[in-house]
């Protein structure tokens, strides 16, 4: 039975790129059921896991024994039992309670046990080397591959914006105007954070394998990788790309002259020194740039002379400095200019509607045109709003609810997002467990050098990776296909620092 439960698992984890097709998410695919079918089918499958595993009486008696498991798991039901009571009620200038619905809100907590439950079920099964190698090898190649042949057939959806894009890379270094939103690509997947940050933390574990046993398949699924997060055009697959080469590289000198548990490999050395420069010609010419270059000029612009807009809105304010006249004239004023101060219209219009708040908006205005022009930055400030309009003091600790802050915009920084949407209790209880897995795999390897394997390093790294593109770019923790991906490696972290101390 415990082979069987470690096949399901693997081809579980397997299968999360084709559970993330946009078509699942966006269309008649995303409509013919309440929750969407990908979501569905992960919760079936993980129950399925489940049944199969606790199918046998001695894993009933190991839980039983782990004091440390079973106190967690009263925590969590605890927490989302008064999670639930809290978010019931809410104080908002939105009509619509910005969609609040308490079925959807209990799926969104199910949801987020998911990967943690992956993580468990990992640790008990043991995975060895071989069958860690192929899901990674095969994730890297499903994602890259998608990516790469779709932007070479120029049938790929646009990583910004919606659509398909309009030149492959090749047209890339002949057409410097194309403009970065048709240029980027995501293949044929739905969120362009998440694949970014998947592929960020596949590529320790990808060079592991390249410097640990070299092979032209391998150094042909990095460089497949290499190109496409060039050409998904996020800044965590760019920046990513050149920094986890570096620190891979850094990774294999230090266990081979340091640790010498490692033999020499010069031609896996050659191969990323030859992708990482090839990387640095190429991306002056990527969308990632391109959209740098152009997000400075919008900036600038966004501060352009707005003279006749602020005497518009002066003689306005003058004119009707309070009551229903005031709040009428913002309304107008708003909606004529936010095109002006360089605003997201799906902000103004959708997230936090200016017609209900209209004071707001003009604080917005009033800010410098970097700072309207960071989403990260109005995300946080719409919601700081909300959560000043409730004025209640345990929204810190149980938050305000996924299903409104999703619903308002889905702020695109993981940690801090948990943090309105579940407070800091609930963050700590289903995020943290992530960062406490690190920790625990970093601490062991820092005091126990059994623990210093070529594989333990490159996991530990891995990990860092996903979760700094988790914070840095958002649309990760909350999204199953990266967060199982992310339990599934840190299974198998602990399987590894268990073996090494054996």
């Amino acid at each position: 039975m415990k082979e069987k439960t470690k096949k399901i698992i693997f081809y579980f984890i397997l299968i999360q790129p084709f559970l993330d097709l946009y078509w699942f998410y966006h269309g008649k695919l995303a409509d013919l059921l309440p929750f969407t079918l990908p979501t569905i089918i992960r919760i079936l499958a993980v129950f399925a896991i489940f049944c199969m595993f606790f199918s046998q009486k001695q894993n009933w008696q190991k839980l039983g024994r782990d004091k440390w498991l079973i106190a967690y798991l009263v925590l969590l039901v605890i927490y989302s039992v008064l999670h639930l009571w809290h978010v019931r009620t809410f104080t908002s200038v939105n009509p619509n309670d910005y969609g609040y619905s308490m079925f959807g809100e209990i799926f969104y907590l199910i949801r987020m046990i998911l990967p943690l439950m992956i993580i468990y079920f990992t640790r008990q099964v043991e995975f060895d080397k071989h069958d860690l190698c192929l899901v990674i090898e095969w994730l890297s190649g499903l994602f890259s591959g998608t990516i790469v042949i779709s932007n070479l057939f120029v049938i790929s959806l646009r990583s910004y914006e919606t659509g398909f894009i309009s030149a492959n890379i090749f047209e890339w270094f002949v057409n410097p105007n194309i403009g970065y939103s048709h240029m980027a690509s995501k293949g044929f997947f739905n969120f362009t954070n998440m694949v970014a940050a998947v592929l960020f933390m596949l590529l320790p574990l990808m060079l592991y394998y390249l410097f640990s046993n070299f092979n032209w398949k391998t150094a042909g699924l990095i460089s497949v990788q290499a190109l496409a997060m060039i050409e998904l055009g996020a800044k965590v697959a760019a920046i990513g790309l050149l920094c986890g080469i570096g620190i891979g590289i850094l990774l294999y000198l230090l266990h081979r002259y340091a640790f010498k548990n490692i033999k020499s490999s010069g031609k896996a050395l050659i191969t990323a020194i030859l992708i990482e420069i090839t990387s640095l010609v190429i991306l002056p010419f990527g969308p990632a740039i391109q959209r740098y270059n152009y997000e400075i000029q919008l900036a600038q612009q966004s501060d352009h002379d707005l003279t006749q807009e602020k005497a518009e809105l002066k003689a306005g304010l003058a004119k009707y400095p309070t009551g229903a006249k005031r709040e009428a004239f913002l309304r107008s004023f708003i909606k004529k200019n936010y095109k002006a101060y360089a605003l997201n219209k799906k902000f103004v219009f959708k997230s936090y509607p200016y017609q209900y708040d209209p004071e707001f908006w003009l604080g917005i205005m009033r800010e410098n045109g970097e700072l309207r022009m960071q989403n990260r930055h109005l995300e946080q400030m719409m919601l700081n709003q909300v959560v000043k309009t409730n004025n209640n003091r345990l929204d810190k600790v149980f938050g305000i609810s996924y299903m409104r802050q999703n619903n308002i915009f889905n702020l695109e920084r993981d940690f801090i997002s948990q943090v309105y949407s579940l407070g800091w209790a609930g963050m700590l209880l289903f995020v943290g467990p992530y960062v406490v897995i690190l920790l625990y795999g970093a601490f062991k390897w820092l005091t126990d050098k059994r623990v210093h394997s070529y594989l333990i390093s490159s996991l530990l790294a891995a990990i860092v990776f996903m979760l700094a593109a988790a914070y840095s770019s958002g649309n990760v923790m909350d999204f199953l296909t990266a967060s199982l991906i992310l339990g599934f490696v840190e299974g198998n972290l602990l399987v590894q620092i268990k073996k090494s101390e054996e």
